[in-house]
């Protein structure tokens, strides 16, 4: 008996860890993610990858969603994909109208009635980023990121390698679309609000 209450109460926890968080209409992150180019651009070693810096990289950003993944590919660098939004896309007049979906890396919307913006600007205000925690620590911080929550990641975006062949790159621009357009980011600090 005290073992069952003892599980339901754990996932109660978890359930209320994982509640999205609810804001009222308005632009909540008016600024653009802030790319330059990388400081130090020597490869860094991340277990069995090689990390190249392509840039630096500081995004301001609601969740719009966020998509952990165990067993594909790139599950083992980056365990978790965050869907994130900036200027009229941290508006929850506009992200209520639509339909956010994760699946198999990409990041999808659709508008559940009338259109609110246009789609180049739904381009230009969200992406799909590829997090990879640089340690431990921001690992664990990544794992409690809750929809809805304002986060600030700061890093690098990289292209990555690996002894057998593969290797995945970072997208560069806020301008693209679809494959190959997400950012792979070395994420080595996070603020979550």
């Amino acid at each position: 008996m005290l073992l069952s209450v003892a599980v339901v109460a754990a996932g109660l926890v978890r359930i209320a860890a994982q509640r999205p968080v609810a804001h009222a209409a308005g632009v909540l992150v008016d600024s653009a993610p802030r790319q330059t180019d990388p400081v130090d651009p020597t490869p860094l070693r991340h277990g069995d990858y090689l990390l190249q810096p392509l840039a630096d990289f500081t995004i301001e950003a609601r969740v719009l969603s966020r998509e952990d993944y165990r067993f594909d590919e790139g599950a083992s660098l980056s365990p978790t994909d965050l869907a994130l939004g900036w200027g009229r896309m941290s508006d929850s007049a506009v992200i209520d109208k639509l339909d956010i979906r994760q699946s198999v890396r990409f990041f999808t919307w659709h508008w559940r009635d009338a259109q609110a913006l246009a789609p180049a600007e739904v381009v230009r205000s969200a992406t799909n980023l590829h997090a990879i925690p640089a340690d431990a620590a921001i690992a664990r911080a990544l794992a409690r990121v809750r929809v809805g929550e304002i986060v600030e990641l700061r890093g690098r975006l990289v292209e990555a390698s690996r002894a057998d062949g593969w290797h995945w790159r970072s997208s560069l621009s806020r301008d693209d679309s679809g494959a190959g357009a997400c950012e792979l980011m070395l994420v080595e600090a996070i603020e979550r609000r």
